[in-house]
Order: structure tokens, then sequence, then C-alpha cells
């Protein structure tokens, strides 16, 4: 069975005491958050995440969805815990409380989310696609669909999907063939979508897909595609749920991991066309699916923060237990973490692990921000910083928790091999959230066009201004480890500032940026994650200095820290040399001679 012991210690650390909870409580409607009602929502989320979500993992992992005829049967013990899951309210957490939602912070909401997906991953994708569905619609469909359906997915009465994916049609939208012909109220939507996440189960009485599709007249590419809810079952006028809409699944794909979620083949309009409503306008359908693509993105990089996490405590209970072999200078019979290899391997999970939480949980409370700050250019700022942070979290969460669960596999040596240990089910999973949500190329391609180029470089140029805020604080620390991570960071910094520039001034024939672009996301990810590390290891040294707070905890807060800065941060020149010196090469053989 898989143990989950949620990592409350650091999330309180990251919300309370690096982010700092007076941020969230000065944003309108946020006064009523407080220590304790953070702490006591923190503390029944791991409880449920422990008793009720991850005794399912491993045998949902064995089980697997089932598909019959076009229904879809979810593994045992999926019903009763989705019923629970909605009726503890923890759907809608951060949802609108005029549908029915809490209106709690993202960045509460986000702490919640990694619980949900260290403990049960194949579960915690059906409530994120939800959420995604409940902001597109919420953000741009009409008053009639809000009414409509927003109040029962909210309760998660009723669950939500994206539908973006073709067969012709992978990542390029703009390939994208799905019909949308007007009729009446309403269109009939054709066609078929592959990888749809929960497009079929047995958890609710109805599934909300978001459709992608093209009217007749609709004009190439992705300037032509429009967004539909296409229910599974029609609504009537009462709000109760009426005929069978003519959309079935087809199949489910057979994966490599995440065994337990339903990855569904959709088929649309095949006798005759299935009903579908117009979110918004025509033709606007791509710029609203990314309203809730770029949610998403976030919450898959935290899928790489959970993954992460869980691999590395999974790891950490077999090295505290599994005797093998005599440690140099150690006694015989002593567990493998007296190795000094093993030693390595587990501070280098719980550094990244550690680097990866503080970003993606800054980059929420950036959302949060920008959407209730009451000071318009806070505003502003804040959501440029969000976008800045939402591929870094995406891409090089995802990656690096891979990495993180690759490393577990390799503790447990053999054994880890073994599926029975369970070591091998997270890497197994994790493999997926670097291609979720685009790929890692396409979110350092966003990294370096939009979010680098496009603007000038002055969302990165913010972020380095505030990098140099924390350097300065450092600056003369009496604690031996502050300096040395202080002049680690310093140098990443300069580095990272300097690839910049190279990129700026590269941009007249675009290729050499994107040639180095997945390696300038792992530099952004690398000085993100290091920053927050040596920021939270500076508060470590003031409330040690103080003698405030568990003493064990905050010392351990620096040497993670000072593990990032000797052994993460130490890849930032090589990685600036493959980007500013390696273009020409990567690109120097023509397609056919590779």
């Amino acid at each position: 069975m898989h143990q989950y012991e949620a990592p409350l210690n650091d999330m309180r650390f990251v919300i309370h005491e690096l982010v700092g909870l007076a941020k969230v409580e000065e944003l309108n409607g946020f006064d009523e958050v407080s220590e304790d009602l953070v702490d006591a929502v923190l503390e029944e989320a791991g409880k449920f995440a422990a008793d009720i979500l991850a005794p399912l993992n491993r045998s949902g992992d064995v089980e697997g969805a089932r598909w019959d005829d076009g229904e879809v049967s979810t593994a045992e013990g999926w019903q009763s815990a989705y019923s629970e899951f909605c009726e503890a309210g923890w759907n809608g957490l951060a949802l609108n409380p005029e549908f029915g939602g809490q209106g709690l912070p993202k960045i509460l909401a986000t702490a919640v989310s990694e619980m949900w997906n260290g403990a049960n991953l194949s579960f915690a994708v059906c409530p994120m696609l939800i959420q995604g569905a409940i902001e597109a619609i919420e953000s741009h469909g009409s008053d009639a669909l809000k009414k409509t359906y927003l109040e029962k997915m909210v309760s998660g009465e009723w669950t939500g999907t994206m539908n973006l994916t073709e067969p012709q049609a992978g990542s390029d939208l703009s390939k994208v063939r799905s019909k949308a012909v007007p009729e009446g109220d309403h269109y009939l939507i054709s066609g078929q979508k592959i990888y749809i996440t929960y497009g079929e189960h047995d958890l609710t009485d109805n599934i909300i897909h978001l459709v992608l599709a093209r009217t007749p007249d609709a004009p190439e590419g992705t300037r032509g595609i429009s967004l539909f809810v296409v229910p599974k079952f029609l609504v009537n006028d009462d709000g109760s749920i009426g005929e069978r809409n003519d959309v079935r699944c087809v199949s489910i794909e057979h994966k490599l991991g995440i065994h337990a979620s339903p990855t569904a083949v959709m088929s649309y309009g095949d006798n005759g066309g299935a009903i579908g409503y117009l979110v918004g306008e025509e033709n606007r359908g791509l710029p609203y699916m990314f309203t809730m693509m770029n949610a998403a993105r976030h919450a898959v990089g935290l899928e790489g923060v959970a993954i992460g996490d869980a691999a590395y405590r999974h790891a950490l209970r077999h090295a505290r237990e599994r005797v093998q072999g005599q440690p140099i200078g150690g006694e015989e019979g002593a567990s493998i973490i007296e190795h000094p290899d093993v030693r390595r391997m587990l501070m280098t999970m719980r550094a990244k692990v550690e680097a990866m939480r503080a970003l993606a949980y800054v980059c929420a409370l950036e959302y949060d921000v920008a959407e209730r700050h009451s000071d318009t250019e806070v505003r502003e700022r804040a959501a440029r910083r969000g976008d800045l942070f939402t591929p870094i979290v995406k891409g090089w969460s995802t990656e690096t928790g891979q990495q993180v669960a690759s490393i577990g596999v390799q503790i447990h040596g053999g054994m880890g091999f073994v599926e029975e240990t369970g070591a091998a089910q997270f890497y197994r999973d994790s493999r997926i959230t670097t291609i979720y949500e685009g790929t890692t190329g396409i979110q350092a391609g966003d990294l370096v066009g939009r979010k680098t180029l496009r603007d000038g470089g002055q969302a990165v140029a913010e972020l380095i201004e505030e990098m140099r805020v924390t350097l300065t604080a450092m600056d003369g620390a009496s604690d031996a480890s502050v300096a040395a991570i202080r002049r680690a960071l310093n140098s990443a910094v300069d580095d990272f500032e300097a690839t910049v520039g190279w990129l700026l001034e590269s941009a007249a024939d675009p290729r050499k940026p994107a040639a180095g672009s997945v390696y300038y996301l792992e530099m952004a990810g690398c000085v993100c994650g290091g920053w927050m590390l040596a920021e939270s290891a500076r508060i470590a040294a003031e409330k040690l200095a103080a003698n405030e707070g568990d003493e064990n905890f905050y010392r351990a807060k620096i040497a993670a820290a000072v593990f990032f800065a000797q052994h993460v941060l130490p890849v930032i020149p090589s990685l600036k040399a493959a980007i500013t010196d390696g273009a020409e090469s990567t690109l120097a053989l023509a397609a056919e001679a590779l």
C-alpha cells in the first residue's frame, strides 16, 4: 500500500514565512484568511490524502480503468472516494462562492492539490480538469451556460474535460478538423478527440466536455477555432438530466502510468451531431482554451512537485530500513542511509523538491495578486510574473519531478525495478507530466518567445531585479552557510542575466533562441529554485539567531539551500554555454542527414 505523509511543515513554512500570509490577507476578499484557517485546511487535507486517496493508489494502478461497449468503470474504491471528496467540499476550495465554492486563495488550494497529487495522481487529475473547465466557462461563457453548469461542476456533481487533441493534430491545434454546424440556439458537433482524461467514467451522472471545433465559414488555422460546451447528457430547463447526447467513448488507452485514470478516445456526432453550445464568440476558442490551459499548466507542474516529494519520502523510508553493505567509516549492520552516495541522492531529491514547491506556491500567489490586489499596477506586474513563472513551473518541475522519481528507483536498487515496492509507479506516473498540457519543448518555446522576447525582456528583468534584492539582503550575512549560498546565487543570476541579453540580441534569427530554449527553461528553473531556497535560508538563519521555532527544521532548510547552491547551481555556466555557443551546432546538420 502506498503510504503518504503530507509535507505539512514545509507547506506551512512556504505559505506563512517565505510567501508571507500577510500578502494574502491584504487581498480583496481574503481578509478572513488566517494562519489558523490555513493550518486547519492543510491538516484536514493531509488526513484525507493519507487515509482515503493513498490506499487506492497501488490498487488503482493494478486494476486500472475498464472499457466495455462505450462505458468506463473506474477502479474499486474510486466512486466512494470521489463522493467523499465532493461531500467534504474539496472540489470547490478556491472556486467562486457565487456558484457554491469557498473562495479561498489559490496558494492554499495549490498546497492542497499537491497532497492529492502526491497521494494518488490518477485520482487527482479528475478534479484538476473540472476546475479548468469551470474557469473557462466562468471567464467566457454566457450567463445561461454559467447558470446551467457551474454550480454542479463546482460541487463536483458533474465533471469536466478538455477536448483539444485529434488523431491528425497533436499539439498543432491549427490542424483541428472537428466541425460545428449551427442549428437554432446550438451547434451540431462532429469529429474525434483523443487523449481525453476522464472523458468517460462512472463517478458522476454527467460529464461536461469543452470541445474545440470549426464552424463552416471559419478561417484556416488557429484563428478559426471555436469552443463549445458539449454535455454527455443534455440538461433540461429545470436543471435535471435529459437525454443522452450524441457523444461516446470509443476506447481508452493502455498507458505507461496513471492506469486508474481513464484516457479516452471520444467520438462526436456519429448519429447526426452532438449538441453543443458556443462559449463566447465564434473563432475565439483558442484564447478561451488558454484560460483553462494556463491554469492546467500550473497544476501539472504541481504534479511534478508532488510526485517528487512522494518519491523522496518513499525512498527515505526505504533507506532508513534497508541494510546493505558497510558504510565507509560506519558500523556493520547500518542502514543504507549511512552510505555517502545514498545521502547525496536523498539530498538531491529533497533540495529539488523544496525548490519546486516554493516556486509553484509563489507562482500561485502571483495569480491571487493579479486577480485581487486593489492596485492596478501591482495586479499587472503580478500577472506578468505569473505568466513568466507558469512555463517554468510546468516545464522545469515536471522534468525535475521525473528525475527525482528516477533517483527514488535507484535508491531502492534492484527492488526499485520491482513493482511491489512502489518506487516504479512514481517513475511511470511521472512520465506523462512532461507531456501533459504541452511538452517541455512547448513550454520552453513559450518561455523564450512569449515570455522573454515578446516584451523585450521586461518580465525577466523585473524578476532579476527582485533576485538582486534578496542578494542584497544576504550581503554580509554572519552565517557562513548563508554567505556561501549568496556567492553561488549571485554568480548564477549574473549568468542568467547575460543569457537573457544574448537571447534578446539574437532575436533577429529566431531559430537560435529556439535551439537553446529547453536549456534556457532549465536555467530559469534552477536559478528561480536557487533564489527560493536562498530566501528560505535567509529567513531560517534569522529565526535561528532569534531562537524562534523548530531549530532542527530551520537548520535543515539551510542545509538544503547549501546543497542546491553547491550541487545544482553549478550547472548554470554550462547551460549558458550550450545556449549562447551551441545554437549553430544544434542546427548544423540538415534534417535528412540526421
